[in-house]
């Protein structure tokens, strides 16, 4: 498969999926689960309490994508504009230094018993017992277990608190090619009468973590060799590293692409953003997810973080995830998935600070929003179109100027 759609984004939209069902395979099956969303109001009253209706979101294709090797397109499910293209463009330039590396860890999770009384040394009690709970935990999963899953390790620690000393035990599991959300769950409650019975107490929580620190997912990319776009980076850089407003927004705009990513597949947002920001602040000061430099006259870029993301279980059986994983990205295993995840996101973010520290953020991004206000004001989708023309000399996007221009493509039809 190829990923460099020689103008895609110039196509009407049946024109672009006629040529993504070339280029992915799909089926006409395929294209019109794309086109409906996948989800019917029975399916959706199934899945979700007091369902009322349906919330459709923009589902799109990032390009230029070149990953260890291989191209893909990347699905991308949100509202926001010009992500998919700033993503698209900045893999195009990466494509020119042969793109992306990235890799993940196995996926393992961690899952957590808090323990309120218990005895005394009672993580001394966990640690020596670390077999016999690997055990229990492993015999609560054989389906895990036969796919080459299941527990890795066990320890705990105690605090002090004004309920006196509570003990957390931990355990991590590699739960595969899920999410794994589920499946930790189902063992830390299975796994709680074993931890009374070794240390007395009561069990009061039983949960996973989405800090998931031993699911680490990594890229590097290569995108220019300009020495001043390169500088302007580095010193973008350097702001988030010093300035925890800056940092915050820094890995905001690495999540627009890959909770894109994330709820294009079925997987869980929230978690992937709430492990993505526990990550930042893991050093005890929060920091950037990315870093730049120079290496061998060109600008490098890399990002570390965890990736929970399956491509099995949970919402990714939705229709349109399913197209999404298997046909359009093509992704074979969890670990894949995250790869391309953590790729899309250095993507995302070096696209961000080029803006940023070339003509500035507002510029490309409120042309391309003041479609979405033109729709917002009443207009049709060819009106908005004429909306989006109108602002390409850079006039200031603001509601009231839609407006006034929406009035004047009126006003000329008649």
């Amino acid at each position: 498969m190829r990923s460099n759609l020689s103008g895609f984004y110039r196509k009407d939209v049946a024109s672009r999926l006629a040529e993504l069902k070339d280029v992915a395979c799909l089926s006409d099956d395929d294209a019109k689960v794309l086109l409906s969303g996948g989800l019917t109001l029975d399916e959706a009253d199934a899945m979700r309490e007091n369902v009322i209706g349906l919330y459709s979101l923009p589902l799109s294709i990032a390009t230029n994508f070149t990953i260890n090797g291989r191209d893909y397109l990347i699905p991308m499910a949100g509202e926001e504009p010009s992500v998919v293209a700033a993503a698209s463009n900045a893999a195009k330039m990466a494509r020119a230094f042969a793109g992306f590396k990235a890799d993940s860890t196995d996926p393992v999770m961690i899952g957590e018993v808090h323990i309120i009384g218990p005895d005394r040394d009672a993580a001394g009690a966990i640690d020596a017992s670390r077999d016999e709970i690997i055990s229990h935990i492993n015999d609560t999963i054989p389906a895990m277990r036969e796919r080459g899953g299941g527990a890795r390790d066990v320890w705990a620690r105690e605090y002090t608190s004004a309920s006196g000393s509570p003990l957390i035990v931990y355990f991590s599991l590699d739960v595969r090619d899920s999410m794994g959300a589920n499946t930790v769950n189902k063992v830390a409650e299975s796994l709680a009468p074993l931890i009374v019975s070794l240390v007395g107490g009561r069990a009061h929580m039983r949960i996973l973590s989405n800090l998931s620190l031993k699911r680490i997912s990594r890229a590097k990319a290569y995108f220019t060799d300009d020495p001043v776009l390169s500088a302007d980076i580095i010193n973008a850089q350097l702001f988030a590293e010093n300035d925890v407003f800056r940092a915050v927004t820094h890995n905001k705009g690495i999540m627009n692409g890959i909770s894109a990513l994330a709820l294009a597949t079925g997987n869980d947002t929230r978690a992937v953003e709430a492990g993505a920001h526990g990550y930042a602040l893991y050093s005890s000061i929060y920091r950037s997810l990315t870093k730049y430099y120079i290496e061998d006259g060109k600008l490098a870029g890399e990002i570390e973080l965890p990736l929970a993301m399956g491509t099995v279980g949970g919402n990714t059986g939705h229709r349109a995830a399913r197209i999404c994983i298997g046909k359009i990205l093509q992704a074979k295993s969890a670990r894949e998935l995250c790869s391309v995840g953590a790729a899309l996101g250095l993507a995302q973010n070096f696209a961000a600070l080029r803006a940023l520290t070339q003509e500035g953020i507002s510029r490309g991004h409120m042309r391309l929003h003041s479609k979405t206000l033109a729709l917002i004001a009443g207009a049709t989708p060819a009106e908005a179109a004429k909306v989006y023309d109108h602002f390409k000399d850079g006039e200031e996007v603001t509601m009231s100027a839609v407006r006034a221009c929406l009035e004047k493509i009126r006003l000329a039809k008649k």
